[in-house]
């Protein structure tokens, strides 16, 4: 699990010299309990600390400059205790690089009816001071998230939660490694992108390693670490007859732990946070890395099937976004549909690498041919995935522009049991249903990778979308084509005044 908790949010209060050293003092001690008990709140998964209240134009710089060049700060969080006035944020927040949320609360639930008075009202005025703070977030079109109500309220503090969670996966993200093991399929569309665009507005880079240093790697694998490894899955799977210990498969077993062993090598020497490979080239591989690839998936790590680097890191952010929480998330593909007339469904599988986080149980260990790619037939873990709501979310490049498309979805349990099929699998139905829900995301350009979770919600989404800058299509329960068509031919033209169309 990656751990949230080395992770920073700043706390910073806004106000100003007008109201007195007495008021001031009283800004800062109700700033610091705020902080206190948020960074105490279970929905908030990583450490909120109070810095400053920030009073002049150059506390409003200095305090965004120290975040920008905080390693463990992840993005600030503001609130205006008084009025603030909002000309001298400009020079710090034109200096901001990090996320900011901005939380309209005050340290008072209610008006104190009978003992209100001017001083208090002079000491609590976020009511207005806020507004000011937001005119110049807006007139400087700076993105942030708007979060509403008392600070003490778990709903305010699962949505401030849902923030922090974004803005760790958009921290992990800069600096970030991404590393491909051959091309993407010959001839798909949709995998390809500009890398170079990606690293300026998302802060990762992807680089092509060849497959034979992932061999050597693989060769190099010790006994030790095989049979190590063999232990783990004798004891996490079910394995069938076939791969135990006096099965016939039992050596494809230990070629596929040695795979795992070179493959989670090279990667933690190399730094990477996610990786893709391609069956098209596997040159001196045995098998092409299935339980492998589910399982370093299943640690943390982003992956992308046929050299999908962009779904490799979106798969990697979610798994950022959704540590901790109950629920999985996976590498997906849409495979097939039902389309029954009372409730279609989709069948989302892929060759191999489903990751187990979204197992419904124990999974199952098994050998089966592959029928594509040439090797000999890998292993890989079988299960279903439990029922409840999820999302599907692609990330596609347009050319001019990176959309983020969203589908929610309900996991369902398979009408009938697939016992021929030899493949982890989910099945959902889409929302609003199968044929408005697949239409719009055709519409939409949404790629046939996803990455699918459980723990993972479309607010979470959102707020990243924001981080990073670029579009964001929902579809959901209230998803219309006319309307979503509409918004996609404005999204179009919005995005075509911002920059000129690239070829």
């Amino acid at each position: 699990m990656i751990d949230l908790r080395q992770f920073e949010v700043w706390f910073i209060t806004g106000s100003q010299y007008l109201y007195g050293p007495e008021a001031l003092k009283q800004v800062a001690v109700n700033s610091q309990e705020i902080a206190q008990a948020l960074n105490r709140s279970a929905h908030i998964p990583v450490n909120v600390v109070f810095k400053a209240v920030v009073k002049t134009p150059e506390d409003a710089t200095s305090v965004c400059q120290q975040a920008n060049s905080a390693a463990r700060c992840i993005g600030i969080m503001t609130w205006c205790h008084t009025f603030s006035p909002s000309k001298m944020w400009i020079n710090g927040l034109k200096q901001l690089h990090k996320p900011i949320c901005h939380l309209h609360t005050q340290h008072n639930r209610e008006i104190p009816w009978a003992a209100i008075d001017m001083d208090f009202m002079n000491l609590n005025q976020a009511a207005h001071g806020d507004r000011e703070h937001g005119f110049i977030m807006s007139r400087m079109r700076r993105k942030r998230k708007v979060v509403v109500g008392f600070w003490q309220d778990a709903p305010v503090q699962e949505r401030l939660g849902t923030w922090c969670r974004a803005a760790a996966a958009w921290h992990d993200w800069q600096g970030g490694k991404l590393c491909r093991f051959g091309d993407n399929m010959r001839e798909v569309a949709v995998t390809e992108g500009d890398k170079v665009m990606a690293q300026m507005q998302f802060g990762y880079s992807v680089n092509g390693y060849g497959v034979g240093d992932l061999v050597k790697r693989v060769q190099a694998s010790s006994e030790k670490e095989v049979e190590s490894l063999l232990a783990e899955y004798e004891s996490q799977y079910a394995l069938s007859p076939k791969l135990r210990r006096s099965g016939e498969s039992r050596s494809s077993l230990r070629e596929a732990a040695r795979i795992e062993v070179g493959l989670r090598g090279f990667l933690r020497d190399g730094g990477f946070k996610g990786f893709t490979d391609t069956f098209e080239d596997l040159h001196g591989l045995a098998q092409l890395p299935g339980i492998a690839a589910q399982r370093i998936m299943a640690d943390g790590y982003g992956f992308g099937a046929e050299g999908d680097w962009k779904t490799a890191a979106l798969v990697r952010a979610m798994k950022v976004m959704a540590s901790g929480l109950k629920g999985g998330t996976s590498f997906m593909e849409d495979y097939t549909y039902h389309l029954n007339t009372k409730r279609g469904l989709v069948l989302g599988a892929h060759m191999l690498e489903i990751c187990p986080s979204i197992a419904k149980g124990k999974p199952s260990c098994e050998i089966h041919p592959l029928g594509i790619g040439g090797k000999a037939d890998p292993v890989r873990l079988v299960f279903d995935t439990p029922p409840g709501p999820a999302i599907n979310v692609s990330m596609i490049h347009l050319g001019n522009r990176f959309r983020l498309l969203v589908n929610e979805v309900d996991v369902v349990s398979p009408e009938k049991p697939l016992p021929r099929l030899p493949v982890a699998r989910a099945v959902w139905v889409p929302k609003p249903n199968l044929q408005i829900g697949a239409a719009a995301w055709i519409y939409a350009g949404g790629a046939h990778h996803t990455g699918f979770s459980q723990a993972v919600t479309t607010e979470m989404i959102e707020d990243f979308a924001a981080m990073a800058d670029i579009e964001l299509v929902v579809i959901d329960g209230d998803t219309r084509l006319r309307q979503l068509k509409q918004e996609l031919e404005w999204n179009d033209v919005a995005y075509g005044l911002r920059g000129a169309f690239a070829a």
